[in-house]
């Protein structure tokens, strides 16, 4: 590898580069409107800009929405289940969907669908991190704080998560009250 030659600089981007772009973006993540936008924006700012109007990043990213390149309602609904299932609270995915620009109104079924699985989720949050009933031994008062503050961290209410935090290593968990009082 030669170190001596300096790399020639890109060249600035057209209308035509920006859409060939933008279109290799969607087709490899899975994005919103907003990281789309925001994704154009970066390149056009890394490499210039040659052709005569701005680039309108908004059209471009309604375009390929109506196209259903883009979809924001799935994005967030796949984004939710993603985090439930790995063992995150209902906050968390919100916060996540908030960082991906998702619409408030695109974002009702994914708070939802974390909503409906939040006992799931938080149980197997716990037992990811052997937190309450899947700890080896009974913690002192400082571990079960630590693991109270790692559950609200992960997003779950604090209601819920001293309560799978307080129950003895070993313990019997009963999914139906642990529904009805925090579900």
């Amino acid at each position: 590898m030669r170190h001596d030659r300096q790399r020639r600089p890109r060249p600035p981007l057209s209308s035509e580069k920006l859409h060939e772009l933008a279109l290799a973006y969607v087709g490899r993540f899975a994005t919103t409107r907003a990281k789309l936008r925001a994704y154009l924006s970066r390149k056009v700012r890394e490499r210039g800009w040659n052709d005569g109007l701005a680039p309108d990043f908004e059209a471009i990213a309604e375009r390929f929405a109506a196209q259903g390149y883009v979809d924001d309602a799935a994005y967030a609904l796949s984004k939710s289940r993603s985090l439930t299932g790995r063992g995150y609270g209902v906050r968390r995915v919100e916060q996540s969907l908030r960082t991906a620009g998702v619409e408030e109104q695109d974002a009702a079924p994914a708070r939802e669908q974390a909503k409906a699985n939040c006992v799931e989720a938080a149980l197997r949050f716990a037992e990811r991190r052997r937190l309450g009933p899947f700890a080896s031994e009974l913690a002192d008062r400082k571990g079960r704080e630590r693991a109270l503050a790692t559950m609200i961290r992960a997003g779950h209410g604090f209601g819920l998560a001293r309560a799978i935090v307080d129950l003895p290593p070993g313990a019997e968990i009963n999914l139906v009250e642990l529904a009805e009082d925090w579900g």
